[in-house]
């Protein structure tokens, strides 16, 4: 009998030893509030606690404070470039109507953004997709939420042409642009010559866009040390979405953001509001409803959020994610459909308690500066 309840109570060991196993794998080490503080804001990113990162994720970078923004070879930096491309890029002129800028839709006031679920582009028509916001564009790898332009100088072909924003040829652009002597004098001063081409409304609209950054942040000041600029509740915030929130899965690196595409289940596939992402570019079924990460950085100025701007909640938001986001159902017609979208593996419920969602949201306010205008409050 003895022997018994020994083997009994050795099995019950066994079964603790291993839940308690599979819990730590699962969960990330916990500190007080008081060690965090101190060894996110010491100064020094290589002793913070390891983040919580899916194995399958490459190109991996910390969060940080935003490096130097580096111009290109062919499209270097002058300042004389950098004021004709922001009046260029604050000119209705480079529109049909002669009423809509760049401008109009990437406001100042509004993160620039502009506020809206889908822009209004010429004679009132409306978009398909929420317009980003161009602050810290300098850091994107590609452009729009399907990366169909591969920079910026790219990127500003597309709006200018595009039936529903600018709706402008070219030669139009250029036109209106050379019938003006100050520009010709600015194109001068800048280029060496007074030919006006798109290619050079490019370049300067370009240059201007890549000063758009963000001022320095609360959350920037904290981890070069100011650790009393941080509230309990936003340090939790910075150490959940680092680890159980598994944000850094996708929104990694100073920029936060990876740069890279992802369905995150909201594609809409056969519904209202379908949108077939990145694979209307790339036209490969693993593309179907990706979109690119965007980042979080003055993320509180940006919305409304996601591709379709159908968000208006930051809170609403977290607690999608918390759920593992919308799973899309094959229907029966549906079954050889190559086309169905694929929700991202790295998205699972989180089970993450109110407390620490409302932590995360705190952290994510942290990351908005002086040269935005919130959103939300």
């Amino acid at each position: 009998m003895q022997k018994k309840i020994f083997l009994l109570l050795g099995f019950i060991s066994i079964i603790a030893i291993f839940a308690f196993t599979k819990k730590s794998e699962k969960e990330p080490e916990y500190h007080s509030i008081d060690e965090l503080r101190k060894v996110y804001s010491s100064g020094d990113i290589t002793s913070w606690p390891k983040a919580t990162v899916d194995s399958s994720v490459a190109h991996f970078k910390e969060i940080g404070k935003l490096p130097k923004v580096k111009f290109p070879e062919n499209n270097p930096f002058s300042m004389e470039k950098a004021i004709l491309g922001k009046k260029l890029f604050f000119d209705p002129k480079l529109s049909v109507s002669g009423q809509i800028a760049c401008a109009s839709c990437h406001e100042p006031q509004l993160g620039w953004g502009d506020g809206k679920r889908f822009s209004n582009g010429d004679v009132r028509k409306e978009g398909k997709r929420n317009a980003q916001t161009i602050m810290n564009i300098a850091y994107a790898d590609k452009m729009f939420w399907d990366g169909r332009a591969a920079d910026i100088e790219d990127q500003i072909h597309f709006p200018v042409e595009d039936p529903l924003e600018m709706n402008t040829p070219q030669e139009v652009a250029m036109e209106r642009i050379s019938k003006l002597p100050e520009y010709k004098e600015e194109f001068k001063k800048v280029f060496g010559t007074e030919e006006i081409t798109f290619e050079k409304i490019a370049l300067a609209i370009a240059t201007f866009e890549r000063t758009v950054i963000s001022g320095r942040t609360k959350f920037d000041k904290f981890i070069e040390g100011n650790s009393k600029v941080y509230s309990d509740e936003e340090v939790l915030g910075l150490h959940i979405y680092r680890t159980k929130a598994q944000c850094m899965n996708c929104h990694n690196g100073p920029y936060f953001s990876d740069n890279d595409f992802h369905n995150i289940g909201l594609t809409y596939y056969g519904r209202k509001f379908e949108d077939l992402g990145r694979y209307n570019v790339t036209k490969e079924t693993e593309d179907v409803g990706k979109f690119r990460t965007p980042s979080l950085r003055e993320v509180t100025a940006t919305g409304p959020w996601m591709h379709n701007g159908l968000f208006t909640n930051l809170d609403g938001i977290i607690n999608l994610y918390n759920a593992g986001m919308p799973t899309p159902k094959r229907k029966a017609h549906q079954m050889n459909d190559t086309l169905f979208p694929k929700k991202s593996h790295l998205l699972k419920p989180l089970n993450l308690t109110k407390e620490e969602r409302k932590a995360l949201v705190a952290f994510l306010k942290t990351l908005e500066s002086s040269m935005s205008k919130k959103y939300i409050k």
